[in-house]
C-alpha cells in the first residue's frame, strides 16, 4: 500500500512544466524536423509523446506504462495510417519509462528485440544525461526500419498523415 502511495504522490508532483523542462521547445522543434525528414524516407509515420506522470485514473487501477502508450498510439491516431506502419515512442518520466508501439504492418517484420534495442539505446543515453542524443538516435533507428519495410517510392506521392511535432502532456 506503501508503495502505491509513493507512486501516486511521485506521478502527481510532476506537471506539464516538468515536461517542458525535459523537451524545451528547441528540443521540440527539432525533433518535428528530425521527424518530418524521417517520413520523407519512408511511408510509416512517427509519433513522439512525453508525459510527466499518468493520469490518476490509470494510477488508481495500477496501470503499467506500456497500457498507456498503447492507449495514446490509439487516441493519437498512430494505429490509423494507410499501411498500419506507424510508430509511437512514448516516455513516462515519473517511472523513467520508455515504450515503443508499433502498428502491425511494421510489427510483421520487426522482432520484439529490435524494439527492445531501440529502448535500451534510448535509455543508455538519458542515463548519460543526453536527452536530445537519445531521441534523435530512436527517429533514426525507427527511421532505419521503417525505410528497410516500407521505403518511399521515389517521385511517389507521400502523404503526412500525421503531425510530427512531439506532444507534451
Amino acid at each position: 500500500m506503501l508503495q502505491r502511495l509513493q507512486r501516486i504522490l511521485r506521478h502527481r508532483w510532476l506537471d506539464d512544466a516538468t515536461t517542458r523542462r525535459a523537451i524545451p521547445p528547441a528540443l521540440a522543434d527539432k525533433l518535428a524536423q528530425h521527424v518530418a525528414e524521417s517520413e520523407r524516407r519512408h511511408t510509416g509515420e512517427v509519433r513522439i509523446y512525453v508525459e510527466a506522470g499518468l493520469p490518476l485514473g490509470y494510477l488508481w487501477r495500477d496501470a503499467v506504462p506500456r497500457e498507456r502508450a498503447i492507449a495514446m498510439f490509439g487516441k493519437l491516431g498512430v494505429w490509423d495510417t494507410e499501411q498500419n506502419n506507424g510508430v509511437l515512442i512514448y516516455l513516462l518520466l515519473a517511472e523513467h519509462a520508455i515504450e515503443v508501439v508499433a502498428d502491425r504492418g511494421l510489427s510483421r517484420h520487426v522482432r520484439p528485440e529490435q524494439w527492445q534495442e531501440v529502448v535500451q539505446h534510448m535509455r543508455d543515453a538519458f542515463r548519460a544525461g543526453q536527452y536530445e542524443q537519445g531521441l534523435l538516435r530512436a527517429v533514426d533507428e525507427v527511421t532505419a526500419l521503417l525505410v528497410q519495410h516500407f521505403p518511399a517510392a521515389p517521385g511517389a506521392h507521400n502523404a503526412n498523415e500525421l503531425p510530427d511535432t512531439p506532444i507534451l502532456g
